[in-house]
């Protein structure tokens, strides 16, 4: 049995450095089908208690069926990002840039595909500028929202 912690293992679950993406390069998160639990504790935590969102039916409503915040379906495709391509190695949302393209309603599944733009290292030879592109389907593949994030990420020093 081994008594001392290794430092020099591999970590499980970190994300890339910047050294190990390239403009191009290109990924799919996970899918994820988005509850009315979802949708209750997002506004609950929120406060977007908008009519729309918390009244089921509601008659003012455009859209027809449980729609769900902009901001909810962005949270989770962010939180598919930092669980697997930043984590440990994302520094620092610098900017984002969002554009939503059709609703999302509860019991619809997101995904997206990240697509590396443009990448600047800094002065400081650890660290660069990453700017992504991310495109968010349906299950039906249909675009529901694209944004651009440009994102401070570690490297290899």
């Amino acid at each position: 049995m081994n008594t001392t912690m290794d430092m020099t293992a591999p970590r499980l679950g970190e994300g890339f450095v910047w050294q190990d993406l390239r403009v191009g390069q290109r990924f799919r998160t996970f899918r994820r089908t988005i509850t009315e639990t979802d949708l209750v504790q997002f506004i609950g935590v929120t406060g977007m208690l908008e009519a729309i969102f918390i009244e089921e039916g509601y008659e003012g409503g455009a859209i027809p069926g449980r729609p769900v915040p902009g901001a909810l379906t962005y949270t989770l495709i962010e939180g598919f990002i930092l669980q697997t391509m930043i984590q440990g190695t994302g520094l620092a949302m610098l900017e984002l840039h969002q554009k939503i393209l059709a609703p999302v309603l509860v019991g619809d599944t997101i995904e997206a595909m990240v697509e590396v733009t443009d990448i600047r290292p800094t002065s400081k030879s650890a660290r660069a500028v990453v700017t992504s592109r991310i495109d968010v389907f349906n299950q039906r593949g249909v675009a529901v929202m694209t944004y651009t994030a440009t994102r401070l990420l570690a490297g290899r020093g």
